[in-house]
């Protein structure tokens, strides 16, 4: 599958260093950007964390009881091998099981879950319409969708000082942290090409889902999308 050999092993080089590198970028405000994510959820049975990575979304989800069960879905085997261990020091392993697979073709029947999040892997989808109509047929009638992307700031002086940010900061942290630069172009690269806002909103409407709102959080930073499934 071209989509696992592509991101899948992207995220397998930088599995070790991901975490690092993107609490000391953001200074760790990414942390409040998933405590906003999961406040935002209803409480409920069975959640699905596609793109669930590292399972930072995840475990917030868990310590806060917004999910008596959580499935993981993601393409890197060896980010998911962090994310295991990080849920298994909590005690926690019952409670949440990883899969290897893509977000294009999930492997779960229609209707079964509850809520669906994805925290910052929706850019990373190679189609994705295909993406959202998958979270769409996988949630049950009146199921919650959650979605954190990076987007791009509106303010004049915000974007300018995102913009150093991406061209030089982020690249030399890359280099320092990872020492894979390649993955970190791709990732400067994703986030500027990435829609966001209405956009955004426009898209998971043809999913067919309502009650679609965004959020903008830290001057744009990053958007919070959530929306619901009626029928």
């Amino acid at each position: 599958m071209e989509e696992k050999k592509h991101i899948g092993a992207l995220f397998d080089r930088i599995a070790g260093t991901y975490d690092r590198f993107n609490h000391l970028l953001s200074l760790n405000i990414d942390r409040s950007w998933r405590r906003k994510a999961v406040k935002s959820l209803r409480p409920c049975e069975k959640l699905l964390d596609v793109a669930v990575g590292t399972a930072d979304l995840t475990l917030e989800v868990l310590r806060r009881d917004k999910a008596a069960h959580v499935t993981g879905l993601d393409l890197s085997e060896k980010m998911m091998e962090i994310g295991r261990r990080k849920i298994a020091r909590k005690g926690w392993s019952q409670r949440a099981e990883l899969l290897c697979g893509s977000a294009l073709e999930m492997p779960f029947p229609d209707a079964s879950f509850d809520a669906v999040t994805c925290a910052y892997g929706v850019r990373n989808f190679s189609d994705l319409d295909k993406g959202l109509s998958e979270m769409f047929r996988v949630l049950k009638p009146g199921g919650q969708l959650v979605i954190l992307e990076f987007s791009y700031p509106s303010h004049p002086l915000v974007r300018g000082l995102y913009d150093v940010f991406f061209t030089h900061l982020m690249p030399l942290a890359g280099r320092l942290v990872s020492k894979d630069p390649d993955a970190y172009r791709y990732f400067r690269q994703s986030v500027k090409n990435f829609i966001w806002g209405e956009e955004m909103i426009g898209r998971i409407r043809s999913a067919g889902f309502t009650e679609c709102r965004f959020r903008p959080l830290s001057f744009g930073i990053t958007t919070l999308y959530t929306a619901t499934r009626l029928g």
